[in-house]
C-alpha cells in the first residue's frame, strides 16, 4: 500500500476541528477534539467492563474449584506474577513511549517510517520477553521466595513455583500483542483493543469449566489451568494479528534491532511500564506481608479482582485514551485542548469513580457472597473477603487519579517521575503494613495499600502542578463539588436501605439475592444519574444527542 505523507494538513481549521491523515481508511477525515474522547473513553470502558465481567465470572470458578488454601494462595501468588507482567505491559502502559514516539515519527517522517518503528519495537519487545521467561524458569523458586516469603519451607512454595513455571510461555505471545494494541491506540482505534483482552478471559473460563464438570483435585486442576495462560495468550494474539489494520502492514518490516532509537524507547518504557502498574505493584506487596498467613493471599486476591473492575473500566480508559490526546495537544503547542482534556479527564474520573467507591464498602459482603461462597469457599472466606474489599475501596479515587495525571507526564515523555511516584507509594504502603499486619490482618494490609495509593497521587498532583502547571478549567471546578455531593447523597440512601434489605438477603437463596443486590446496584446508579442532572452536573438528553451526533459524523 502506498501511504500518503504523514504530517498534517490543515485547511484554515477551526479550533477545535482539523484535516489529518487517516492510515487505516487511506483518506483524510475530519476530527474533533471534545466529544470523541468521551465516546473514545466509553468505547474503552464498554470493553473493559466486558473483560472484567469475565474476569469475574473466571475468578468465581477459580473460588469454587480451588477455595481459599494453600493451593489457592500457590496459583493466586503466580498468577499475579504474570498479572503484573502483562498489565505492566498492556492496558495502556506502554503507550507511555510508543504513543509518543509513534507518533512523532508519523508526524514528521512518514506512516513508513512510524510502522518500521513498531515493528522493531515488537521484534525486539519478543526477544527480550522471550529472555526473561527462560531466566524466571530457572530462577522461579528465588521469584516465588521473595513475592511470597511465607511460603518457604512449606509445600505451597513448591506449588506456586510449578504454577508459574507453567506460566512462563505467554510472555512469548504478550510482546506482539501490546505493541498491536500501543499502535491501534496510537491512531485513535480502540476498539479492537478495548475488546482484545475478552479473549484471553474467554479461553480461561472454557477451561475451567471443563475441570468443574470432569475433575475434583484442586491442585492437578490448578497446574492445568496454569498451563492454560500461555494457550490464552497465544489464543488472543493469533485474533488480534488478524485483522486488517495489520494485515496493511501497521508494524512492519518486523525486525529485531538494539539501535540508539530503540534503546532510547526502552529507557522511557521501562519507568513508564512500572509506574502504570502502581495498582498491581501495591498489591504483590500487600501478598508478600501476607502470604505468612494462611488464605490471606486468596483474600487480598480476590477483595482486589473487584476493585479492578471500577478501576478498569474508568482508570484504564482514561489512561488509553487521554495518552493520545494530551501528546498531540502538547505537540501542538494547543493550552486550551491540553486544558480541556485534563478538565474532562478529572471530571470523568471522579464523577464514575465515587459511587462505585461507595457501593464497594457499602456492599462488600453481599457482592462477595454472591460472587465468591460457592464449592471450596466458605462464609469465613466471604467475611475476611469483605472486610479487605471495604478498606480497599478507600485507595479507589487515589488509583483513578493516578491514571488521569500520568499521562501528562507521559506525553512530556517523562517517565521518570511517575515511576518515583508509584515506588514512594509503594515504599509506604508496605512500611505501613508491616507494622499494622499483626494487629489489623488483612485489614491493616488492605489500609496500607489504599495508603500507598493516595501517596502516589498526592506525588503526581504536586509535581505536576508545580512542574508543568496541571490544572483544570472554571467548569470543572464548579461541577467536582457537585459530583462529590451526588455521590455522598447516593451513598446515605444506599446505607440507609441495607436496613431494610439485610435481613431479607440473609436467609434469601442464591437467585433472590443476586436479584436484591442487582436492583441495588441499578436503583443506585440511577438515582445518581438523576442526580447529577438535578445538580446541573449533566444533561443527559444533551449528551446523548452530542455522542449520536459524532458518532454520525465519524462514520
Amino acid at each position: 500500500m502506498d501511504f500518503a505523507p504523514a504530517r498534517p494538513i490543515t485547511t484554515t481549521p477551526s479550533p477545535a476541528s482539523s484535516r489529518t491523515f487517516d492510515p487505516f481508511q487511506d483518506t483524510f477525515k475530519d476530527t474533533d477534539f471534545k466529544t470523541p474522547m468521551i465516546r473514545h473513553i466509553l468505547t474503552v470502558s464498554a470493553g473493559t467492563l466486558i473483560s472484567r465481567v469475565l474476569g469475574f465470572l473466571r475468578d468465581t470458578l477459580i473460588a469454587a474449584l480451588l477455595g481459599a488454601g494453600p493451593v489457592a494462595d500457590a496459583f493466586l501468588v503466580a498468577l499475579q506474577f504474570i498479572n503484573v507482567a502483562r498489565r505492566a505491559l498492556s492496558e495502556g502502559s506502554l503507550n507511555a513511549a510508543l504513543v509518543p514516539g509513534y507518533l512523532r515519527l508519523r508526524d514528521n517522517e512518514g506512516v513508513i517510517a512510524a510502522t518500521a518503528f513498531a515493528g522493531e519495537v515488537m521484534g525486539s519487545l519478543c526477544l527480550i520477553l522471550i529472555g526473561i521467561a527462560v531466566v524466571f524458569t530457572g530462577v522461579m523458586p528465588l521469584v516465588i521466595a521473595v513475592m511470597a516469603p511465607g511460603f518457604v519451607g512449606h509445600d505451597t512454595m513448591q506449588l506456586a513455583v510449578t504454577d508459574a513455571r507453567l506460566m512462563m510461555p505467554y510472555f512469548a505471545f504478550v510482546g506482539p500483542t501490546t505493541v498491536m494494541m500501543g499502535v491501534l491506540n496510537a491512531e485513535r482505534r480502540f476498539l479492537l483493543t478495548a475488546f482484545s483482552p475478552v479473549l484471553f478471559n474467554l479461553m480461561m473460563i472454557a477451561v475451567i469449566l471443563t475441570l468443574l464438570v470432569w475433575r475434583h483435585d484442586p491442585q492437578a486442576s490448578a497446574t492445568i489451568i496454569a498451563g492454560a495462560v500461555g494457550v490464552a495468550g497465544c489464543f488472543q494474539m493469533a485474533v488480534l494479528i488478524q485483522r486488517r489494520p495489520w494485515r496493511a502492514g501497521l508494524a512492519t518490516p518486523l525486525r529485531i534491532s538494539f539501535s540508539p532509537r530503540i534503546r532510547a524507547f526502552f529507557r522511557k518504557a521501562v519507568p513508564g511500564m512500572i509506574a502504570n502498574s502502581g495498582p498491581q505493584f501495591l498489591i504483590v506487596a500487600g501478598a508478600i506481608i501476607a502470604s505468612g498467613a494462611p488464605a490471606a493471599v486468596s483474600w487480598l486476591y480476590f477483595a482486589n479482582r473487584l476493585i479492578e473492575l471500577p478501576l478498569g473500566m474508568v482508570g484504564v480508559a482514561m489512561g488509553t485514551v487521554l495518552m493520545p490526546e494530551f501528546t498531540h495537544a502538547i505537540q501542538n503547542d494547543d493550552r486550551a485542548a491540553l486544558t480541556h482534556a485534563q478538565s474532562r479527564g478529572v471530571e470523568l474520573a471522579l464523577g464514575l469513580v465515587l459511587p462505585a467507591t461507595l457501593g464497594l464498602m457499602l456492599l462488600s459482603q453481599p457482592i462477595v457472597g454472591i460472587l465468591f461462597q460457592h464449592g471450596a469457599f466458605t462464609a469465613t472466606d466471604t467475611a475476611a473477603t469483605a472486610e479487605a474489599l471495604s478498606v480497599l475501596a478507600l485507595g479507589l479515587p487515589a488509583y483513578v487519579l493516578v491514571k488521569v495525571l500520568a499521562p501528562a507526564f507521559f506525553a512530556r515523555e517523562d517517565t521518570r517521575t511517575p515511576l518515583l511516584a508509584t515506588l514512594a507509594g509503594i515504599a509506604l504502603a508496605v512500611s505501613v503494613g508491616l507494622l499494622v499486619s499483626h494487629t489489623f490482618g488483612v485489614a491493616g494490609i488492605a489500609a496500607s495499600i489504599s495508603l500507598g495509593a493516595w501517596g502516589c497521587a498526592a506525588l503526581l498532583l504536586w509535581r505536576g502542578a508545580t512542574s508543568f502547571g496541571f490544572s483544570i478549567d472554571a467548569a470543572a471546578r464548579r461541577r467536582l463539588p457537585r459530583i462529590a455531593l451526588c455521590a455522598a447523597i447516593m451513598g446515605a440512601t444506599l446505607f440507609t436501605s441495607q436496613y431494610f434489605v439485610a435481613p431479607v438477603m440473609e436467609t434469601a437463596p442464591f437467585f433472590t439475592r443476586l436479584t436484591i443486590l442487582g436492583g441495588m446496584v441499578a436503583a443506585g446508579i440511577s438515582f445518581y444519574g438523576l442526580l447529577l442532572d438535578l445538580f446541573n452536573v449533566v444533561s443527559w438528553g444533551e449528551a446523548f444527542g452530542d455522542l449520536r451526533e459524532n458518532g454520525t459524523r465519524g462514520k
